[in-house]
């Protein structure tokens, strides 16, 4: 077990810094990395990518704490609009778990690669809008910001995600400045981590009693508690650097760098993922 512990530690690391720079919760390199370590330590293929999603959503709960208090010292949070797509949020959040629990765990691993894939490319190519100052006038009305919320928490629930691939560039479109709109993305990712994991773990008790027998020690539902604390542990700590690195260093070239390493990991789960070899 001491070896894995060091995975999940490593895991945490860069999952925090990604979530202070980004304003995500890190599920994209977490869920991946998670799913690895997982197989190696046995978890049996039907429940591999449910244990890791779930996990991953738990670890976010902690990783967009530490996140959004550093953005919120800096005023970047835009609480209002957090208020009117937090219901969605939570709504959506538990309606993707539910959905998530049902897939075939192949089929979900070639999903989160996809996603990946596309995200990286996203990253990539396409820019966020650089305004000095927000501009609230597009935002849809209060019942449109809920449902912006329920797509992304639905999304992201199924992702293992803390939603800010999704959060992050829809603020930016609607007005909200970078900064802010990163901020209030790692505030969005503490009710989506926090509905998406528990409907994992209630999801998680019905799974069929051969694959449960077989689960290794320490995972409840589909969260496995020791990875869950390890990697919360170091990437509450970290967040807040890479926070603050987002109000003082141009991202430009980390984030092309975190661009290509997700088009790597969306490609090695869909080949890993067995869905499309005939």
């Amino acid at each position: 077990m001491d070896i894995y512990i060091l995975y999940y530690l490593a895991a945490g690391s860069v999952a925090g810094l990604l979530a202070g720079l980004f304003g995500i919760g890190g599920g994209m390199i977490i869920v991946p990395a998670l799913i690895y370590i997982f197989k190696a330590q046995g978890v049996p293929e039907a429940a591999l990518t449910h244990v890791g999603i779930g996990t991953s959503l738990a670890t976010i709960i902690v990783t967009s704490i530490s996140s959004l208090r550093a953005h919120n010292s800096k005023g970047a949070v835009n609480w209002s609009v957090w208020k009117r797509m937090a219901p969605g949020l939570v709504a959506g959040s538990l309606v993707g778990a539910g959905i998530a629990s049902i897939i075939h765990g192949d089929s979900l691993q070639a999903i989160i690669g996809v996603g990946a894939f596309l995200v990286g490319l996203k990253m990539l190519f396409l820019k966020n809008k650089s305004l000095e100052e927000d501009d609230l006038s597009k935002l849809p009305s209060p019942v449109g910001q809920t449902g912006m919320g329920g797509f992304i928490g639905l999304v992201s629930a199924i992702f293992g995600i803390g939603g800010g691939t999704l959060t992050v560039p829809i603020l930016s479109y609607y007005g909200l400045k970078i900064q802010n709109a990163v901020g209030t993305s790692a505030a969005c990712g503490l009710p989506i981590a926090s509905a998406g994991a528990f409907g994992f773990f209630v999801f998680g008790q019905f799974v069929d009693p051969s694959v449960k027998a077989a689960l290794p020690n320490g995972v409840f539902g589909f969260v496995h508690i020791y990875a869950f604390i390890c990697v919360s542990l170091v990437s509450f700590f970290i967040a807040p650097m890479g926070a603050k690195l987002t109000h003082k260093l141009p991202a430009a070239t980390l984030k092309k760098a975190f661009a290509v390493l997700l088009l790597i990991v969306g490609i090695k789960l869909v080949l890993n993922s067995k869905v499309f070899i005939i």
